[in-house]
Formats: structure tokens, C-alpha cells, sequence
């Protein structure tokens, strides 16, 4: 089956009121961008919905696979195109239909005539439609709410273009819509599930790893970069920022005591964050933390933690228990790259008693002891920045 033109709808960006073109260009740029290396491929944006063309048909198959993962596309449906005659219009509804089970399943046929001047009204070319297939499918029933398949039939000046598949897409908002965040991006299953979910309110991101060389591998560095460029997937491409932490790490876990070690760790990589993210123009830092899953996820620790920045702290699982965070990271495809065996700088110094509820000026006095700023300006400046996805000429071993 040859499909002529995909029909692309808009999710709750269609309830925006003036700023609507805002968010129909930036989704328009996103699909560009996921599109990439497609040739003939144009889009057409209009007010309500926007139309995908591809003159290759292997382009076509290949947008029909990327366009699931964008956001902003509540759904999108292929559609076919043919003469504007009665004949015409039979014809490829056989076509149409006939490219999916229809084995059990129920049908109705909707027809929007756009060019008046089709010989037959709506309700005869449905009823002229409608028993066509009928004959050609009598496995099919009848339904005229809720049916497993909906013929849709647009009459155009142009040709009739006709669809009955409907594929979903990923909801939310257009990645870039609502404005820039920074991601801290740890490598186990939660971080990755959080920039997800962040995208999918239209939040674009850079993400900041801390890497412990040579306690955490360069494996350990290759799996955060494919969490990133997992992420990139989902409309918008992703800036990653690799810190190395060792020296500041064995100087905290030289300097502060064991039991609150992960607290003065988290604000320090939190101080570190705040100022990448301000020198990236992000508004705001996102975590994957969620309450009460480890020590230093508790209301106290939270509370320590957060005291070094007044920057925005995005914490869109806080709520969310282990299970449905597992259930996230396995239907967006990131838990098989997060389960990896190579391990992160905090599960490597992770203390094995840490304090659950750590007083602030407790942390804050242990800290007092050791200047870290030139350490963290050190950090920030001597990062590594990655765009992901690489490119072609681009790899991981280039990267070392």
C-alpha cells in the first residue's frame, strides 16, 4: 500500500488560544529535526493539523516509525490519494481498508466533502461507500460509535484522500515550548524517566553527568551518553556535560564525616549544576529524585540539599514509587541502558550507614572545614560537552 500524505494532529496544543502558531512552529522544527536524513520529506503546518510528504515511499515508512516518539503529535494517520469520482474513491477504499486485519472488526465511514461540487451529498456517499466494502469485506460489522476502524473520505478540489489508520503519538507538548532545564543525568533508571517526562511538557534539556574517573569505567561514561542520546529521540537533540568529580569526591569523603558524606556530595554536585545550568541559559535543574526512595531522598535530606541554590528544582517523579518509574523506563526504551553493570560515583562512594534526616547546620559545619569553590570552578570549567546524537563522523572513542 502507497501512501501519498500523512495527516498529522495536533494534542492540547490545539487548545492554545493566540500563541498557537508558537507552538505549531516549534513542533514543525522538532519533526523536521527527527526527520533528518529523510530527503523527500515536506511539512505543511495549517491552524488545526499539519500534513507530512514524502515522495520515496521508504521515506514515508521511516517517518511512519520516528513520528510515535515526538511531541507534541497527539496522532497521526497515513492517507491515500485518488481521483475524485465515485469509482475512484470504491477502489481505493478496498485498498485502504483492505491494509489491516479486518477479521472481526467493526467499521463506519465518515465523508467530508471540502469541494461542494462532488455529484453525491455526504450521507449517499457514505451509504454508496459503505456497502462496497460491505461486499468486497463481510467479515466486517457494522458500528456507527466507537467502531475498530473509521473510514475517513476527504473530498478536495485536488482528489479524494482517504485514511483508516490511526497511529498514537506521544502527547504532551513540543520539546522547546516551554522553555530550556538542566538534567542531572546519573545512569540508573530514574534520572533518564525524569528528562522524559520533563520533555514531555515541552521542557528542552541539557544533561550534566559526574564522572569519577578512575573509579567509574568509560563504560559507565558510553552508558550515560546513550541515556542521552535516548533521550535526543524524542524531538529535540541533547547537550551532555560530563564533570570530572574525583578530586572533589575523595576530598569529601576525606574531609566529612561518613554518615552525611552523600548529603555534602549531592550539594556539591547541585552547586555545580547551578552553574553549568546558568551558563547554558537553563532556567531551571531537574532530578530524578523521588521521596523516601533512599537516604538522601528524604524531606531532610531534600531540604539540605536544596539550601545551597535558589534555582528551580524539577522533581517530576517525587511521587512516583520504583514500579511505575520501572514501567516508564521499559516503554520508553531507556531500562535496558540504565541496568547496565557499570556503576556511578555515588553508588561507588555510597557510605554504608548515611544519616536519613542530616541537620543542615550540621552538613553546612562539616563542609565549613575545606573550600571547595576553587574546586568547583575547576569542575565547571573543565567539563566535557558532548551534543548528542553524534554524527556520523562522530563516535565514542573520539570522545576519550
Amino acid at each position: 500500500m502507497e501512501w501519498n500524505e500523512l495527516l498529522i494532529r495536533y494534542g492540547e496544543m490545539s487548545l492554545k488560544g493566540r500563541n498557537r502558531n508558537v507552538f505549531v512552529k516549534k513542533l514543525r522544527d522538532n519533526i523536521k529535526d527527527s526527520l533528518s536524513g529523510l530527503k523527500t520529506v515536506i511539512i505543511k503546518p495549517e491552524r488545526d493539523r499539519m500534513f507530512l510528504y514524502a515522495e520515496d515511499q521508504h521515506d514515508m515508512k521511516e517517518a511512519i516509525a520516528r513520528l510515535p516518539f515526538v511531541f507534541g503529535i497527539q496522532s497521526f494517520s497515513p492517507v491515500a490519494k485518488c481521483e475524485a469520482t465515485l469509482e475512484a474513491i470504491k477502489e481505493k477504499a478496498i485498498e485502504v481498508i483492505g491494509a489491516d486485519e479486518t477479521a472481526g472488526k467493526t467499521f463506519k465511514v465518515e465523508v467530508k466533502r471540502t469541494d461542494k461540487r462532488f455529484p453525491l451529498v455526504t450521507s449517499e456517499l457514505q451509504q454508496e461507500i459503505g456497502a462496497h466494502v460491505l461486499r468486497s469485506f463481510p467479515e466486517l460489522g457494522v458500528k456507527m460509535k466507537k467502531p475498530d476502524i473509521v473510514l475517513l473520505i476527504d473530498i478536495r478540489v485536488e482528489g479524494a484522500f482517504l485514511t483508516a489508520k490511526v497511529y498514537e503519538g506521544a502527547g504532551g507538548m513540543p520539546v522547546g515550548s516551554n522553555g530550556h532545564s538542566l538534567l542531572m543525568l546519573s545512569g540508573g533508571i530514574d534520572s533518564p524517566v525524569a528528562g522524559y517526562l520533563m520533555m514531555k511538557r515541552g521542557v528542552s534539556i541539557d544533561a550534566i553527568h559526574f564522572a569519577s574517573p578512575p573509579f567509574t569505567s568509560e563504560l559507565a561514561k558510553k552508558k550515560v551518553m546513550d541515556l542521552a542520546e535516548k533521550l535526543s529521540s524524542f524531538g529535540a537533540s541533547v547537550r551532555l556535560h560530563i564533570i570530572p568529580f574525583t578530586e572533589i569526591q575523595q576530598t569529601i569523603v576525606s574531609q566529612v564525616p561518613d554518615n552525611v558524606s552523600m548529603t555534602t556530595t549531592r550539594r556539591i554536585m547541585l552547586q555545580i549544576a547551578d552553574k553549568v545550568r546558568e551558563e547554558e541559559g537553563a532556567l531551571a535543574v531537574i532530578t530524578g529524585e523521588s521521596l523516601g526512595q533512599v537516604a538522601s531522598q528524604t524531606l531532610e535530606s531534600l531540604t539540605a540539599i536544596n539550601a545551597v541554590t535558589a534555582t528551580p528544582i524539577l522533581r517530576p517523579l517525587i511521587a512516583t514509587d520504583k514500579l511505575e518509574i520501572i514501567n516508564i523506563a521499559q516503554s520508553i526504551g531507556t531500562y535496558e541502558i540504565s541496568i547496565r553493570p557499570y556503576e556511578d560515583c555515588c553508588t561507588i562512594f555510597s557510605p554504608s550507614n548515611p544519616k536519613t534526616k542530616p541537620k543542615l547546620e550540621k552538613v553546612a559545619f562539616y563542609e565549613s572545614f575545606t573550600d571547595f569553590e576553587p574546586m568547583i570552578e575547576m569542575a565547571v570549567e573543565s567539563r566535557m560537552t558532548v551534543e548528542l546524537p553524534l554524527s556520523e563522523k562522530d563516535g565514542f572513542e573520539d570522545l576519550l
